[in-house]
């Protein structure tokens, strides 16, 4: 099983579960799974983490920050040359599926290249884009994108959530609690009362 996380659910780890985790079980379970390729940290997530929430996540998970940590396991991954598996067909798809028609109608033609192209550099296109090229490779390895987005749209953007584009590419969702819930067998969390 292979997992890439998005910033939002490594906020959602330090924020909210890691506090309470007594034995730092958790903390080592994530750290396990990263060491061994099983968890993927995409550059553009490392990236939003550093700027999002005072950089709590690279404060917690400090690892993250380690030179020799980072240069021994690759971390984190490189999207500079991440392209979708058929271009064409996928900008075709952020135009006319993965856009809100309602808010794209509001924009002009340059406003909406220019959204495209944020989106298109943003960590959750990159997220999806791995998770398409994972799935176009042939491989039996089930991929799962854990974020804490819903396909509720909330926020007037241009596009989807990213739950409602996975859904559109038939790519695995997740939240948090169940990923974890997926290494149950692998870890014992007591969670401690503060």
């Amino acid at each position: 099983m292979r997992i890439v996380i998005d910033t939002s659910s490594l906020i959602a780890l330090v924020r909210y579960y890691l506090p309470f985790d007594a034995n730092n079980n958790l903390y080592e379970l994530v750290k396990k799974k990263i060491q061994s390729g099983d968890i993927v940290i995409l550059d553009a997530v490392l990236t939003e983490c550093k700027f999002q929430s005072n950089g709590l996540v690279l404060k917690k998970l400090d690892f993250l920050e380690d030179k020799d940590f980072k240069k021994k396991y690759k971390i984190p991954l490189k999207t500079d040359d991440l392209f979708p598996p058929a271009p064409a067909k996928f900008i075709r798809q952020v135009e006319n599926q993965f856009s809100i028609g309602v808010m794209k109608n509001k924009l002009k033609d340059f406003e909406f290249e220019l959204e495209k192209e944020r989106w298109l550099n943003s960590a959750d296109a990159k997220l999806i884009i791995y998770c398409l090229n994972h799935n176009n490779q042939g491989t039996f390895e089930e991929i799962y994108l854990v974020t804490e987005e819903t396909k509720a749209q909330n926020d007037l953007k241009v596009f989807q959530k990213i739950p409602a584009i996975c859904a559109i590419l038939n790519i695995n969702v997740l939240a948090l609690p169940e990923l974890i819930n997926k290494f149950n067998n692998e870890i014992n969390v007591d969670f401690i009362n503060k």
